[in-house]
């Protein structure tokens, strides 16, 4: 699944990607692309034990892959 948070002021990301990971099944990914680094967001995801990383874009923007 892929989540396009760009142009959404906070916590909007966090609060469509922590809704959008409640809706995967064990072992499914998530890609979300944020506009900045979500350094909360990381914080959720290490408590909730997903594991995720994240790749700088060309463009500036963030790619995060979280995986359940």
């Amino acid at each position: 699944m892929k989540l396009d948070n760009r142009g959404l002021e906070p916590p909007q990301p966090m609060m469509r990607t922590l809704a959008a990971l409640e809706s995967l099944s064990g072992g499914e990914t998530l890609f979300i692309i944020n506009d900045r680094r979500p350094m909360f967001l990381y914080e959720q995801l290490d408590e909730l034990g997903y594991e995720h990383e994240t790749t700088e874009q060309n463009d500036g923007s963030f790619l995060i892959e979280i995986k359940k």
